[in-house]
């Protein structure tokens, strides 16, 4: 809405509209701000009263002319008023928006809000649910089958579900005589809301059924069988079609919604199809290279060939030994990142073989050397030995 109070600002658009243009804006802007699209709001309601001022000046060609000249003041009447004027109406908006509405909706506004709630005594579908399961990162590898026990809102079978005891037929509710809605009148407007005696659905029960409290619906467990597919991760959503809530007057029944999460894993950390981990590498095999075996997601174990003097931080991608992919028969694959261990508790033959592998490496100045290689091969020989204790 214009903060000047322009008419043209308050139905955003420009001075020289057509009528079609007019009439247009406002009714986009009406459906909007209208009471029963925001209860309870002072704003809207204010806004909606300056928008109906607007379009009875602009729609109105004699009254638009004589805004284009004078302004507001045009209908202010009297003498001292600076136009015209149009009477005590003012601009000859009365405050009760029926005949606005109706010349631009066409039969009432307020009986377009009403048909679009309509009465509620039909079939209604039921809530949709949801379930939360916890899966390890094997299971996520594999796929799986549980059972998982969850509460559902099912149709009353003493009542048929339809809330009254003994079956027994719905009145007509005597407060909105069926319709599901009742008219109210809010300051200067007339606005529609839903029954507060039957809750919209047109019907009242004279004897509510004592199982479900005339809701026509019962909360029971039941236990059902679910599928997890291979290649599923963090966050998946899975859709049990119509195992929701049962629907209000035999409505059929919402759906089932399984919200998957995965554990974090001790080893293995997930990105996609691939898998990332850490493998402890003794210092002899990383300096003079030579076979690994490592762990890998299936329970199997798999190797890799590390070149002498490898470093801790190299990475080793093994093809195919990530997770499955979901709704496919590739897997990803498998990144491992070396981490070179220092030997601790030494015995004093392998302190004395580092030492003196220590001084071989500082006395020369290029390692790649037969000399080097024999205080290696020495260093680590004695390492087969177990330590003092």
């Amino acid at each position: 809405m214009s903060a000047t109070g322009d008419y043209y600002e308050t139905l955003g658009v420009a001075r020289d509209a057509d009528a079609a243009t007019i009439k247009s804006a406002f009714r986009k802007l009406a459906m909007k701000l209208h009471p029963d699209q925001n209860p309870g709001c002072k704003v809207s309601e204010e806004k909606f009263k300056e928008l109906g001022e607007a379009y009875a000046v602009l729609s109105d060609p004699q009254k638009r002319a004589a805004y284009d000249r004078y302004g507001k003041a045009a209908f202010q009447g009297g003498p001292g008023g600076g136009g015209p004027g149009f009477g005590p109406g003012g601009a000859g908006f009365s405050g009760d928006f029926s005949d606005l509405f109706n010349e631009i909706f066409g039969g009432g506004f307020e009986d377009m809000f009403a048909r679009q709630a309509g009465p509620r005594n039909g079939p209604q579908r039921g809530a949709d649910l949801r379930y939360d399961i916890e899966i390890t990162l094997e299971q996520a590898y594999k796929g799986m089958e549980r059972e998982i026990v969850a509460p559902r809102a099912q149709s009353c079978e003493p009542c048929g579900g339809t809330g009254s005891e003994g079956k027994a037929p719905l009145e007509t509710c005597r407060t909105c005589n069926g319709a599901g809605q009742v008219r109210a009148s809010q300051g200067m407007f007339r606005v529609v809301r839903t029954c507060p005696s039957c809750h919209g659905r047109g019907q009242s029960i004279k004897n509510p059924c004592k199982s479900c409290g005339g809701r026509g619906l019962t909360n029971k467990e039941r236990t059902l069988a679910v599928k997890i597919p291979a290649g599923v991760e963090d966050g998946t959503r899975i859709r049990l079609a119509g195992e929701g809530d049962a629907g209000m007057r035999n409505g059929p029944p919402g759906d089932l919604y399984l919200f998957l999460s995965v554990k974090p894993h001790a080893l293995f950390e997930r990105d996609g199809p691939d898998l990332y981990c850490r493998a402890p590498a003794p210092m002899c095999k990383a300096a003079l290279g030579g076979e690994m075996e490592i762990p890998t997601i299936d329970g199997d174990r798999t190797k890799i060939t590390m070149p002498p003097g490898t470093q801790t931080g190299r990475r080793f991608r093994i093809k195919g030994k990530g997770m499955t992919q979901l709704r496919s028969r590739d897997r990803g694959d498998l990144h491992v990142e070396i981490a070179v261990e220092t030997p601790v508790n030494l015995s004093a033959k392998q302190k004395k073989l580092l030492e003196e592998f220590a001084k071989d490496c500082g006395e020369e100045a290029h390692p790649q050397t037969q000399g080097f290689f024999e205080s290696v091969k020495k260093f680590f020989d004695a390492f087969a030995e177990p330590p003092a204790r």
